[in-house]
């Protein structure tokens, strides 16, 4: 997929306007872009949509309308989008009871280096995560970590052909594992076009 540039964003004027029908049509868009992963983890796989919504929001909460706030964000996003070979995720650590979370947190230290992907019976792709800046320390883990998935010619061949694809965690305190069902398959597949 192609970066975004300034050329595929609105205006603050323009997506004021178009917001709710925009907003309605990421939403959609990203039910079967959504994986849960266990009870408490959520994988939203970004693509050149997700993220244009997400500049779009940055751009209208910080009200940015100069040429550099743009180029900026763009920048900081972009990474985000997948590139054809790859799949990119924001790995969601989901607990309501702020005590709870806190807790739960510091004991999935290092877990976004144990989140893997599977296509048939080929080798685990681990994820690479937080390329940015680390988001975990000797106490705890962050609640969002961003990933990528680097899947080799013949392990996107095979998912297009069909294979089915695990999602998994193998930390010591959170084991899980998940097969996508058939919608997830066909979306995430169009990654690779």
């Amino acid at each position: 997929m192609k970066p975004l540039t300034r050329n595929d964003l609105l205006s603050l004027e323009a997506y004021a306007g178009e917001r709710s029908d925009f907003r309605q049509r990421v939403l959609t868009h990203k039910k079967t872009r959504k994986v849960r992963l266990g009870e408490h983890f959520t994988l939203l796989f970004e693509d050149r949509l997700t993220i244009q919504y997400q500049i779009q929001e940055m751009l209208r909460v910080e009200r940015i309308f100069e040429f550099e706030g743009i180029e900026d964000e763009l920048a900081a996003y972009n990474p985000l989008i997948p590139d054809g070979n790859n799949l990119k995720a924001t790995l969601l650590i989901e607990y309501a009871d702020p005590e709870v979370r806190k807790r739960e947190l510091a004991k999935l230290r290092n877990v976004e280096d144990h989140i893997y992907l599977q296509v048939g019976d080929m080798d685990k792709v681990k994820a690479i995560a937080d390329e940015d800046m680390q988001r975990s320390n000797e106490d705890k883990t962050s609640a969002v970590h961003f990933m990528r998935f680097e899947l080799d010619p013949e392990m996107r061949k095979a998912w297009k052909d069909g294979v089915a694809v695990h999602l998994g965690s193998d930390h010591d305190y959170y084991g899980a594992h998940v097969k996508l069902d058939d919608a997830q398959h066909a979306a995430l597949m169009a990654d690779f076009d």
